[in-house]
């Protein structure tokens, strides 16, 4: 595993799906929102292309499932979760889908659709799919922000993140 030095600790930078799977996720509000149910892969590019979210239900019934675009989640090793900035009420709004009836895979429109209801511009349609130094930067005070949201939400502990190739918001 490859590691990268946060302040005092390390955090890796190459991690399994299967790690990642389960994770829970939460807003900075602190609101559950579900679990990472699955990592899509884009084969074409070797990048993970979304995040299944499972979200709602009980028991197995009546659960929903969102695929988030990968940029838009944060996550904090520390406390093996994931944050994601949308609001509970927005997120149970959002384009989902259920166990049976997963979309296709390979459906540019539909992963277009969920980048865009999430506020982001999809990796396929940026220039070099490249990360620049001023968007690394901006990456960098975006989670800085969060970082503190989270801090003073869940009182203290604040949230490391992991230094993942991720594009920016449009």
């Amino acid at each position: 595993m490859t590691h990268h030095k946060h302040g005092t600790h390390e955090i890796p930078r190459v991690l399994s799906a299967g790690t990642l799977t389960g994770d829970k996720v939460t807003n900075p509000e602190g609101e559950n929102l579900g679990e990472i149910k699955e990592l899509m892969i884009d084969l074409d590019s070797g990048r993970i292309a979304y995040a299944v979210l499972e979200f709602g239900g009980f028991l197995g019934m009546g659960e929903k499932l969102f695929a988030i675009p990968w940029e838009a989640l944060r996550l904090s090793t520390e406390e093996h979760r994931f944050y994601l900035d949308v609001p509970k009420d927005r997120l149970k709004e959002a384009p989902g889908f259920d166990k049976d009836h997963w979309p296709e895979t390979g459906d540019r429109e539909y992963q277009n659709r969920i980048y865009s209801y999430y506020g982001y511009k999809p990796y396929w349609n940026s220039e070099a799919g490249s990360v620049s130094s001023a968007s690394m930067s901006s990456r960098a005070n975006d989670m800085s922000t969060t970082s503190e949201r989270t801090a003073s939400n869940t009182g203290g502990g604040g949230m490391s993140d992991t230094d993942m190739d991720r594009s920016r918001r449009k």
